[in-house]
């Protein structure tokens, strides 16, 4: 069933593309947006390596309460789920410490790679722009980039010449939890200094689920604000950034099992095996705090023979605790990560028909985790790594040489250490063959270090409802994938379809015991040879301009497949999906359809439980007060069907569903 819906799918977008290139139909391009994740910030369509950008009134529009919902809706990309506090970005199958998310191209510094229940310390309500690079991005951003990267462009240091006030806010609420945000920024400057200031405010009570049912302990708020100061000039800038986030958000509890058989609840099989607590208890809250501190500088030319000089620092003091509720507020657990991190990008000028950049990149980590229920030990991770990216043109074709060494070591404070060295090469080319057509080809050989709660986890963790065992043995998982693509444009039309396989050699992944400890379900980190193969689809077009409005539709597909070589799948895989979206817009106004159709997911690992299909249904509209208007209206419904929604993905899925039906409105306004 799931292949005939993909294969439908893609059916349909090919017939659409034949039917848009019949019609003929020729319209200016929209410009390209310039993706700064990339050292030579050269425009998406430009890249050789597979990438998304959401800005603009498009990302408006799928701003979501966290990063990983903001994103779900790109070709290939999907969302972790731990409650509505919790979602990261899942890049062809892969997250967690394998999709590196950044700020402004540099990390985010906090620990919501240690766990799937540690959330993000980024607010995308914020961002200006969101880049993601799908496939392997290890070259420019080390080992944990071996899935992709997520950079969220927050613009806290201005980096060109500002001249007077700008600035936006943004209120909105929520029926689905009741929820409300603000969010607020302001750039000013006089041409040569510039300074910024950003603010968000948003809280929510428990959310309901489908039919109204109440999913308990899912409250959440947050805080963010920031200040910002630069200098610019005709050669470059410099600035620093100081920022402060906290956030508490609510893990929903596993109720009882008797009282789950009285009201007649569906409970999968197994799903006994992960309960923890006893008549429903097991309420835990985790509460988090972050300030860092960041310096952005910019040299144009420097020497002969280069064009610029970047440099980026991030530096933070993360804490965060996971609150016990049912004990009186009692901290089961504390996490502490003090953490560095900086980069230098230099680019050369073009030598032949080669123009690249060079770099290092280096970070420092102090982690540790007390209380009862601590299940990693402090440790200090040091990275180290040198990199180089050579880009050339040679009609038609294009290509892209790269490689990256990387040192990275992992000392316990009671002593002993693991040292890796992973190394990544790549190779990538474009054809263009024909004026409206291009292929391409990208060949990547990454290697990723495990991280300490890898290599050295041992323990309950009660937020999770897991007991993790850790392997200090692990080595270096390689990845080996080639990509395929064939990019079709014309107009305002435009599809492309790629496909790749990913071979992994010792790949990491947290599997299942069916054993207990301590009352929990263990869970072991392990190494094994597996494979990921996935296709992805889309075609974007103009349908009509008339007098009464423009209309565009979109249509899109993807799909992976995630298997042990020796046989069997890989846990919480994300399942096959295919949607369709009609955008309107008409002088002021703009409104739009989205439905999107994830498969079941059948194809599971041992002890794995699999999770049904469903349908989400979204829509939105909106006006704003003329072409050059300085403020919108909004209003959107999302899960209109009120569809009930498990995310396989997501350790909670047997007992925490998606929100149902939610109507949300707001305003915007620019000055």
């Amino acid at each position: 069933m799931r292949r005939t819906a993909l294969a439908l799918a893609i059916s349909a977008l090919l017939l659409h593309t034949a039917h848009a290139q019949q019609s003929g139909r020729e319209a200016a391009r929209l410009e390209a947006i310039t993706v700064t994740a990339d050292p030579l910030a050269e425009p998406g369509d430009e890249l050789l390596q597979p990438t998304e950008v959401l800005a603009g009134s498009t990302l408006d529009d799928q701003r979501a309460g966290t990063l990983g919902e903001t994103v779900a809706g790109l070709v290939g990309v999907q969302s972790s789920y731990f409650g509505p506090g919790v979602g990261r970005p899942i890049v062809r199958g892969l997250e967690g410490p394998r999709v590196q998310v950044l700020g402004d191209g540099v990390s985010t510094l906090d620990v919501s790679t240690t766990s799937v229940d540690h959330a993000l310390s980024i607010d995308p309500f914020l961002a200006d722009q969101i880049e993601v690079l799908k496939g392997p991005a290890t070259l420019l951003y080390g080992s944990g980039a071996i899935g992709g990267v997520v950079n969220v462009r927050e613009g806290r240091i201005p980096d060109r010449p500002i001249d007077g006030i700008q600035g936006r806010v943004e209120l909105r609420a929520d029926s689905v939890n009741d929820g409300r945000a603000a969010v607020g920024r302001i750039d000013a400057g006089n041409g040569l200094f510039a300074v910024h200031a950003d603010w968000s405010r948003r809280e929510g009570d428990s959310y309901e689920g489908p039919d109204g049912v109440e999913i308990e302990n899912t409250q959440s708020d947050s805080d963010s604000r920031a200040v910002g100061f630069s200098i610019t000039g005709d050669r470059g800038h410099v600035g620093i950034a100081l920022s402060a986030y906290d956030a508490a958000y609510g893990i929903p509890p596993e109720e009882d099992e008797d009282e789950d058989e009285a009201a007649g609840a569906s409970i999968s099989k197994g799903s006994a095996a992960r309960r923890h607590g006893k008549g429903g208890e097991g309420k835990i809250e985790l509460d988090m705090d972050q300030r860092r501190v960041d310096l952005d500088a910019r040299l144009l030319e420097p020497l002969s023979g280069w064009e610029k000089v970047d440099l980026r620092i991030g530096r933070n003091d993360y804490e965060h605790a996971e609150i016990k509720l049912d004990e009186g507020g009692e901290i089961g657990t504390q996490f502490f990560n003090d953490a560095i991190e900086g980069r230098i990008e230099a680019v050369h000028s073009p030598i032949g028909a080669w123009r690249g950049a060079v770099g290092i990149q280096a970070s420092r980590r102090d982690f540790e985790a007390l209380g009862d229920e601590a299940f990693v030990p402090p440790s200090e991770t040091r990275d180290f790594g040198l990199f180089v990216v050579e880009r050339a043109q040679f009609e038609p074709f294009s290509v892209e040489l790269g490689a990256r060494l990387d040192r990275q070591t992992v000392e316990l404070d009671a002593g002993g250490s693991v040292k890796h060295r992973p190394v990544s090469l790549s190779a990538a080319g474009r054809w263009d063959f024909a004026e409206q057509w291009h292929a391409s080809l990208n060949l990547d050989r990454a290697q990723r270090a495990p991280q300490a709660e890898e290599l050295f986890s041992d323990g309950p963790h009660e937020a999770t409802g897991s007991f993790e065992i850790g392997d200090p043995d692990l080595d270096e998982e390689t990845a080996n994938q080639v990509e395929i693509g064939l990019h079709w444009h014309a107009g305002t039309t435009e599809a492309r379809v790629s496909a790749y396989h990913n071979r992994f050699d010792d790949f990491i992944f947290l599997a299942e015991t069916g054993e207990e400890e301590d009352d929990l379900p263990v869970r072991v980190w392990t190494q094994a040879d597996a494979r990921f193969t996935g296709i992805e689809a889309e075609i974007k077009a103009q349908l009509a301009d008339t007098a009464w409005g423009r209309w565009d539709g979109r249509l899109f597909a993807d799909a992976v497949r995630g298997r042990l070589d020796d046989g069997g799948d890989l846990p919480r895989i994300a399942p096959g999906r295919f949607g369709a979206a009609l955008d309107w817009s008409y002088e002021g106004w703009r409104a739009g359809i989205d439905v999107v159709r994830t498969g079941e997911q059948d194809r599971i690992a041992a002890f794995e439980t699999p999770t049904d299909g469903y349908t989400l249904v979204d829509a939105r509209l909106a006006w704003r007060s003329g072409p050059d208007g300085d403020w919108e209206v909004f209003v959107e419904g999302r899960n209109l069907t009120d569809a009930s929604a498990r995310v396989h993905t997501s350790l909670i899925k047997d007992r925490a569903p998606l929100p149902g039906r939610n109507v949300l409105a707001g305003i915007r306004l620019w000055f």
